[in-house]
């Protein structure tokens, strides 16, 4: 059963805890990492690009001018696309990019993802995350003590509203509920910490 140290807010060793092997020990599959996130990037897709068809592009119904003897090529509306300011030919609509896959394989991947984590070092469990004020330059000063310069997914439970106003001004800082975290945060963050308290919480939500 793999193991992993507690430290505290000066990252002091105060201890160790068990890592349930079927969250933080299963086999590590790239592919199936890759397929969850793209997934979830084209769930995050707006799907907002428009463009106006022939039928929709304003302009006149009339014909531009008499079909023979003026040496131009003929021509049936303003609006036809080989115009300028024409309609647009297979252009892109407002749809939903969004799709899934099966749920097993989903939550197989958040598990793959966090045994890397550990492998990798990228995962501190502290003994007790403390309580925010709301403020950016407080979270900023435990980040720093804790020597944590790159991204980082702060995985906390309960009420954090004061915690997420805090790192809302730190563009390198996440904070989700343990039952929220995802392939796409776990990768893209090089860090996760977590308070002692909340390792059994997302232990028992992604066995």
């Amino acid at each position: 059963m793999p193991t992993i140290d507690i430290i505290d807010l000066n990252r002091r060793k105060v201890g160790a805890a068990e890592l349930r092997p079927e969250v933080f020990g299963v086999e590590v599959k790239t592919s199936v990492l890759h397929e969850v996130v793209v997934m979830q990037e084209a769930n995050r897709r707006q799907g907002t690009a428009s463009t106006k068809t022939r039928s929709i592009v304003s302009g006149t119904g009339r014909k531009p001018y008499k079909q023979k003897h003026t040496g131009r090529a003929r021509a049936g509306s303003i609006r036809s696309p080989v115009w300028r300011h024409g309609g647009i030919v297979f252009g892109p609509h407002p749809r939903d990019y969004g799709y899934s896959i099966p749920q097993g394989k989903a939550r197989g991947a958040v598990r793959a993802a966090l045994s890397a984590k550990v492998r990798d070092g990228g995962l501190l469990v502290l003994e007790d995350l403390p309580e925010s004020d709301g403020k950016t330059k407080s979270l900023a000063a435990m980040l720093k003590v804790l020597s944590l310069k790159g991204k980082t997914l702060i995985v906390a439970g309960g009420e954090q509203d004061l915690l997420r106003r805090a790192a809302a001004n730190l563009s390198p800082v996440t904070v989700v509920q343990p039952e929220g975290v995802n392939v796409r945060d776990l990768l893209l963050h090089d860090t996760v910490l977590i308070a002692r308290r909340d390792l059994a919480r997302l232990e028992e939500a992604w066995a």
